[in-house]
C-alpha cells in the first residue's frame, strides 16, 4: 500500500517527542548564544556610551562638591563678602560716628560671620538708645536701626550737682544737660531710677496722659506708687493715683477744672473731689 503526505520519523527509543514550546525555548537559547559571539568591535561599541556616561556623573559629583567648596570659603572666610559699610538709621541726638564706634563691627569681616546679637547688645548700653535693631543687607552693609530715648521730665540735681538729668517714660536717666528744657515737668522725688517702683509709676503716668494736660504739668511728685500727683501751671494740684483709667479720668479732669478749687482729686474718677 502507498502512503501519501508527510512522512514522519519514528521516534528513537527513549526520546520525547519535540514539541512547538520545546522549539521556542531552542530558537530563544539560540538567540542568546549567538549575541554572546559578538566581536570586541561590537562589544566596544557597546562599553563605551556607558563609559561616557559614567564620566560625566563623576565629573559633576567632583563639580557640585568644588561648587559647595567655593561657597563656603566665599560666605564665611572670604572678604569678598565682607562688611564694607555700617549704616546707622535713625538716629538724632545720639552721633552716628559714636554708635557705630560702640558696635566696634570688624571692617572686611565675611557678613555670615558676624554675631548681630553681640553688636546689638553692644550699642543697647548707650544711655540714649531705647531699641535696637541689627540687620545685614547685602552684599557688604550692615545696618544699624535705632530708637532714641524721648525726654519726659527731667530732675534737677541741685546746687553743688552735676547738672540736670533727663529722663524717659521708663524711668531711665540717660542724658545730663547744663539747664533745664522748657515744656518738661520736674520730678520731685527722694530717689530718680529705673528700678525705683515710685520712679516708674510716676513717668508712666505721664506717659499716658493726653499730651494737652501734660502741657500744663510743672512738677510731678508721690509717695507710693498709687499716689501719683502734679501741680499745673496755674498752680493747681492734680491727684491722679495709679496709670489706670487714664482716659476716664483725663475726661473727668477736664469738667473738674472748670470749677474753682485747689485739689482736684480724680484717683478714684467714679467719685472725684474738688477741694
Amino acid at each position: 500500500m502507498t502512503q501519501t503526505g508527510e512522512r514522519r520519523r519514528p521516534a528513537e527509543p527513549g526520546r520525547r517527542p519535540r514539541t512547538e514550546r520545546d522549539k521556542r525555548v531552542k530558537r530563544v537559547e539560540g538567540a542568546k548564544a549567538r549575541r554572546g559571539r559578538r566581536s570586541a568591535p561590537d562589544r566596544r561599541r557597546i562599553t563605551r556610551p556607558v563609559r561616557r556616561k559614567e564620566m560625566r556623573r563623576r565629573w559633576v559629583a567632583l563639580l557640585s562638591v568644588l561648587t559647595v567648596i567655593a561657597l563656603v570659603y566665599l560666605l564665611w572666610f572670604s572678604s569678598m563678602l565682607g562688611v564694607r559699610q555700617v549704616d546707622v538709621v535713625g538716629a538724632n541726638s545720639v552721633p552716628a560716628d559714636q554708635i557705630r564706634a560702640t558696635a566696634a563691627v570688624p571692617d572686611q569681616k565675611p557678613m555670615l560671620r558676624l554675631d548681630t546679637d553681640e553688636i546689638r547688645d553692644r550699642v543697647a548700653q548707650m544711655p540714649g538708645i531705647a531699641t535696637v535693631d541689627v540687620s545685614r543687607s547685602w552684599p557688604g552693609t550692615l545696618e544699624i536701626t535705632v530708637t532714641e530715648r524721648a525726654a519726659i521730665a527731667f530732675f534737677d540735681s541741685g546746687p553743688g550737682g552735676d547738672g540736670v538729668h533727663l529722663v524717659d517714660g521708663g524711668g531711665v536717666v540717660f542724658k545730663t544737660v547744663k539747664e533745664r528744657l522748657a515744656g518738661l515737668p520736674e520730678l520731685k522725688l527722694m530717689s530718680v531710677s529705673a528700678d525705683d517702683p515710685v520712679t516708674r509709676a510716676v513717668t508712666g503716668v505721664l506717659g499716658v496722659i493726653p499730651q494737652q494736660l501734660l502741657k500744663q504739668v510743672t512738677t510731678a511728685t508721690a509717695k507710693t506708687p498709687g499716689s501719683v500727683e502734679f501741680t499745673l501751671a496755674d498752680g493747681k494740684t492734680v491727684r491722679w493715683g495709679t496709670s489706670a483709667d487714664t482716659e476716664r479720668k483725663a475726661k473727668v479732669l477736664a469738667a473738674l477744672l472748670t470749677r474753682e478749687g485747689k485739689v482736684f482729686d480724680v484717683s478714684a474718677p467714679d467719685l472725684p473731689t474738688v477741694s
